[in-house]
């Protein structure tokens, strides 16, 4: 019988609220829109922070991981000398010498040509051509689909043997199956034993123009254009012990570097290199701006929401003294005007949050008709953000029922019934 009185009671009281919030239709719905707008708003800005931070993470995945390169580079003059700047050129020596370093866990050496000439017998192309060694597959992200990678039995016979991207699948075996049949590189002959999975989007992706070849096929057919040196190589891919311990993987690198071309490691602009890692932790922190920033204003949309809530429900209280005059004097007790009140706020709230985060929702589903954008995630609801929104929310419905509740509750009857319309 209490539970019964307790849900007779709730349900009259929820009554009240439906029909006050009827009675002021308008203001009941440009309250909620604010509301709504704002949980919405948080929802969708911290997701489009969160889809390009995961967009910046996966476009980097797809180029390895915790890898980082050295180019063949120019030491320029020094300040007063009459000493032009020089090139100098990588070789395979230094790969070695990189590779026996305490602070490097792994390295390949790299042939790098643009301008090599692919034909089969559907099709011709150019593109990228590297030749390394197998462990360059543990470095770089170059994902099999079909066939199989290179192994050290090809790099130590020489085979002519080469895996290619996706891209020059489509290109070059359009419709055909690509491993196994012979392809021409400047009139050499390949056979393809593997092809690599597609990464990124769309069909001008560079990943999926590559084809990977052994280093010493490479370096036989193919060698470094312009270096003067049969050994010379275009960059040394390595990997540090630690991902914590780049930094000193990098100077350790250009130590050695520096050391077998005759040139000072201190040498400004001596070195043109590539840390992924440190660009992943800068990516990172741009993210994290972004996040603080986007969540900024989403909270302080939705905090002018909740303003919105404390302001009509302060009006509701001085538009009705007489009724809270009336029901006051028919018996209804202070505990009775101050729920009522408090529901009114909290109900205000809870309406407009669901709307807001199903309306959120909705849009992340609308923006995966917009076709994929390399380096950005298509935002979706993130239930920490929807869990703070809707807290905040709750927090906002306390405080905007329980202060216009208890300022009504504190009415003396004959006080309120004297109160003109």
């Amino acid at each position: 019988m209490f539970v019964e009185s307790v849900m007779r009671r709730f349900v009259g009281s929820f009554g009240e609220v439906l029909r006050a919030m009827w009675t002021h239709k308008l203001r009941s719905f440009l309250t909620m829109f604010g509301i709504a707008w704002g949980v919405g708003s948080l929802l969708l800005l911290v997701g489009l922070g969160e889809g390009f931070r995961a967009g910046t993470t996966k476009s980097m995945a797809s180029f390895g991981e915790d890898f980082m390169q050295i180019y063949n580079g120019r030491v320029p003059a020094l300040g007063g000398s009459q000493l032009s700047s020089r090139q100098y050129y990588l070789n395979y020596q230094d790969y070695l010498d990189i590779r026996s370093s305490r602070f490097v866990r792994n390295a390949s050496p790299v042939i790098y040509r643009g301008d090599l000439r692919l034909v089969s017998e559907y099709g011709n192309s150019n593109g990228y051509v590297d030749g390394s060694e197998p462990q360059f597959s543990g470095i770089r992200y170059q994902p099999v689909d079909q066939g199989r990678a290179l192994n050290w039995n090809d790099e130590r016979e020489r085979h002519n043997v080469c895996i290619i991207g996706n891209e020059f699948v489509r290109i070059l075996f359009p419709g055909r199956p690509a491993v196994g049949s012979t392809l021409l590189i400047n009139g050499v002959p390949f056979k393809v034993v593997g092809t690599m999975e597609k990464v990124g989007h769309g069909n001008n992706n560079g990943q999926n123009m590559r084809l990977i070849m052994p280093y010493t096929t490479m370096e036989t057919y193919f060698p470094m254009q312009g270096a003067g040196n049969a050994k010379a190589v275009k960059y040394v891919v390595y990997q540090p012990i630690t991902r914590e311990q780049h930094e000193q993987a990098k100077k350790a690198v250009r130590s050695i570097v520096a050391r077998n071309h005759g040139f000072d490691p201190e040498t400004p602009d001596a070195f043109d290199d590539w840390d992924s890692i440190a660009s992943a932790e800068m990516v990172g922190k741009i993210s994290d701006a972004m996040d603080t920033f986007l969540g900024a204003v989403g909270l302080v949309t939705l905090g002018l929401g909740a303003i919105g809530v404390v302001n009509i429900m302060l009006v509701s209280v001085t538009e009705r003294t007489r009724e809270i005059g009336l029901r006051k004097a028919l018996g209804a007790t202070k505990r009775n005007i101050l729920f009522q009140f408090f529901l009114e706020g909290l109900t205000l709230t809870g309406i407009s949050g669901a709307v807001g985060v199903f309306a959120a929702y909705v849009a992340t589903k609308l923006f995966g008709l917009v076709p994929p954008i390399d380096g950005f995630e298509l935002p979706h609801i993130y239930p920490a953000t929807a869990v703070l929104a809707m807290g905040s929310l709750a927090l906002a419905g306390i405080i905007a029922g329980l202060y216009p509740a208890r300022r009504a509750a504190s009415l003396q009857p004959v006080e309120a019934l004297r109160q003109e319309q």
